[in-house]
């Protein structure tokens, strides 16, 4: 993937894909988008491609395909992009809009980070480095956000496992943190 130029337009990306998950609500306040959080997700665990995390943040993953989803097909999960191994991105959730990634969380003393964050979950799990398409398409994602969210800033850009780290990992062991805060 060729870096080129995301662009932001009243919270949705213009050049790509785009499907509605209905798990979103409004913001507290939605001038207060000021935090960035990495995460990653394989579906069924540590298996790559599929459809099926799209199918999860659309809330229409049937449970009869593998034993796993049969626990979590009725979770009312999403995040604002997800990026595939390849480097393509898909938005799920307006960005002005909050939505479900972060469950219990906190940053610097403050609860509830769905309230100011944006999530992007890449497609991985604990056992896999992430591929260079990802880096690629996470930097000019990351670079697009800051541009149109000016309050987060690399100090500001965090794994799931920074504010959860009783619950999370993500984005793990393998995420290459000084590569990808460099390329910004």
């Amino acid at each position: 993937m060729t870096e080129k130029r995301l662009y932001i337009k009243q919270g949705w990306l213009e050049n790509a894909d785009r499907l509605l998950s209905p798990h979103f609500d409004q913001r507290p306040d939605p001038m207060d988008i000021s935090l960035l959080v990495i995460h990653y997700i394989s579906l069924p665990p540590q298996q790559f491609g599929g459809g099926y995390i799209k199918d999860f943040f659309l809330g229409k993953l049937n449970p009869t395909v593998h034993s796993y989803f049969a626990d979590i097909y009725q979770m009312r999960v999403s995040a604002h992009c997800f990026i595939d191994r390849l480097g393509q991105i898909t938005q799920f959730v307006n960005f002005n809009h909050r939505a479900w990634h972060a469950g219990l969380s906190e940053f610097q003393g403050r609860q509830k980070c769905n309230d100011f964050s944006i999530g992007i979950e890449l497609e991985g799990c604990n056992e896999s480095p992430f591929t260079m398409h990802q880096y690629v398409a996470l930097t000019m994602l990351t670079k697009s956000i800051m541009s149109a969210y000016p309050q987060i800033t690399k100090e500001r850009i965090v794994g799931h496992c920074h504010i959860a780290p009783e619950r999370k990992l993500d984005p793990g062991q393998y995420f290459d943190w000084r590569k990808y805060l460099d390329s910004l």
